[in-house]
């Protein structure tokens, strides 16, 4: 009988756990989940490294990003285009566009006749970054996001917008200056790039694909990079190279070191898709203080030039010229008067260092030159033929003396018209039998790449129906005038055609 009752009571206790259990899985309990969350890790840094004591301390970007963020603005250019060049997307639609008949029959028939009103110019708006340098308001960018922009609008990091003023601009080191009507902004101060090591910690600030604040953090890999993008004439190029991702729209930003301090100006990449590989390159910060300050005292860029055609040595060059060295500056020729040869610089001297510092290549070499003005003077070490010897050399400008130039303020109507004007040369006016006229030497922002697809090397005859001579006398037909003006001329290259251009102010 008791094995029985026992029997019973472990039944009853089974059938009672199951019954219990199969409740707590099917959620006939009361007790909720409790989501337990954790503020404070162990270990907050995961990576470390040493600071200028040798202690070791947690490699830390947000203090730094903090900072630079503030000091880096969204840029937006807005770019006047010949409509008709603006719609035409190969090769084939600019063959048979609307100069087809021109093409076949001559000027006469060009599609549009010259008595007609021009077509309006088509706007194309481009985006890039910037860094405000001063507080009051100085902004540095990359000259090609501003290059040829009727409009450029600033937008800081708290998403104030302002109508930025053009400075100046340097194509030769891809930077421009700009100006926006406001004060006490967070600015970068400009530290010495010479001081930048390869390995160093960076980081690049700004606003690839319109991702506003976008900030990337990499290594220094190289410095010196030469890449050839630059297509001016003296163009230098003497990059600082990172693997901090650099994209389309990063162009006029920062590159700081962990100090937040600005080393370079983001400028290009290099990639097979367009799109960040690995390869960035920013402007030296030695370069951007120098145009700068050249930009903000002269209004243009003080160019020096030792009068000698260089390249660097390699290998390649060492065997062709019988050189016992592979690194260094070899001088090909001298410019006549330059200020090499006067230091008595000869074809064939390899230049190993300037101003004590040990210069490897070409693009470090000029680096150093173009960071000074005609006038000053440079301490060159040259091995010629295995003696070392020192010469002192003064830079000239381009014009073989060294002198600086000063640019003159714009007069009101060039400022009006946003371009820089000239009277037509004697020389000029007898070769197109014209009396007399104004030419357009230089479009910049305003009313009339804004509102007219008119070209640089136009020479204004007319205004109104009503002949002008110079500069002067276009500004008196002009001063008053607030309603529609027609400027009426011709083109040095087309001799005999007649253009009309119409605008209002």
């Amino acid at each position: 009988m008791k094995k029985y009752i026992l029997v019973s009571a472990l039944t009853a206790i089974t059938v009672i756990g199951a019954l219990l259990a199969t409740a707590y899985f099917f959620g006939w309990h009361t007790n909720t989940v409790k989501v337990e969350h954790v503020n404070d890790l162990p270990v907050k840094g995961a990576m470390y490294t040493l600071n200028d004591d040798g202690e070791v301390i947690p490699l830390d970007f947000t203090k730094t990003a903090s900072k630079v963020m503030d000091a880096v603005v969204h840029i937006k250019s807005t770019q006047a285009m010949d409509p008709r060049v603006a719609r035409r997307s190969n090769p084939m639609d600019d063959y048979f566009g609307d100069d087809l008949f021109e093409r076949f029959f001559g000027p006469q028939y060009r599609s549009q006749s010259p008595n007609q009103q021009p077509q309006e110019p088509e706007m194309r708006v481009g985006t890039g970054s910037g860094v405000v340098i001063q507080p009051d308001g100085y902004i540095v960018t990359n000259n090609h996001v501003i290059a040829e922009a009727t409009d450029i609008e600033v937008t800081l990091h708290d998403n104030r917008s302002y109508k930025a003023k053009l400075i100046g601009m340097d194509p030769t080191t891809d930077l421009a200056l700009l100006k926006i009507d406001v004060g006490n902004l967070p600015s970068l101060a400009l530290v010495n790039s010479d001081a930048v090591q390869v390995g160093e910690w960076v980081m690049a600030v700004g606003n690839p694909f319109n991702l506003n604040s976008t900030v990337t953090a990499g290594i220094v890999s190289a410095k010196g990079r030469n890449i050839n993008i630059l297509r001016e004439q003296f163009a230098v190029e003497s990059f600082i190279q990172t693997d901090a991702a650099i994209n389309p729209g990063n162009s006029g930003g920062a590159l700081v070191n962990l100090e937040g301090n600005l080393i370079g100006i983001n400028t290009a990449i290099a990639s097979p898709t367009g799109s960040y590989s690995g390869y960035g390159f920013a402007i030296p910060s030695n370069i951007v203080s120098k145009v700068i300050e050249d930009l903000l005292e002269f209004g243009t860029v003080q160019r020096g030039f030792i009068g000698a055609m260089i390249r660097s040595v390699d290998q390649s060059l060492a065997s062709e010229k019988g050189l016992e060295r592979v690194q260094g500056v070899y001088v090909d020729s001298l410019v006549s008067d330059g200020g090499a040869e006067a230091a008595g610089i000869k074809p064939g001297d390899i230049i190993t260092s300037i101003d004590g510092n040990t210069v490897n290549n070409s693009s470090a070499l000029l680096e150093t030159i173009a960071r000074h003005r005609p006038g000053d003077k440079l301490n060159l070490t040259v091995d010629r033929k295995g003696t070392m010897k020192n010469f002192v050399v003064t830079l000239n400008n381009k014009n073989g003396d060294t002198s600086r130039v000063v640019k003159e303020s714009p007069k009101k109507v060039e400022s009006l018209l946003g371009a820089e004007l000239a009277a037509v040369s004697s020389s000029t006016a007898r070769k197109l039998d014209i009396q007399g006229g104004v030419q357009i030497k230089k479009l910049l922002p305003g009313v009339l790449r804004k509102q007219t697809t008119i070209q640089e090397g136009f020479i204004i005859l007319r205004v109104n129906g009503k002949a002008v001579k110079d500069p002067e006398d276009l500004e008196n037909r002009l001063n008053g005038n607030q309603g529609g003006v027609m400027l009426e001329g011709m083109y040095e290259s087309k001799p005999g055609e007649t253009y009309y251009y119409a605008f209002g102010l």
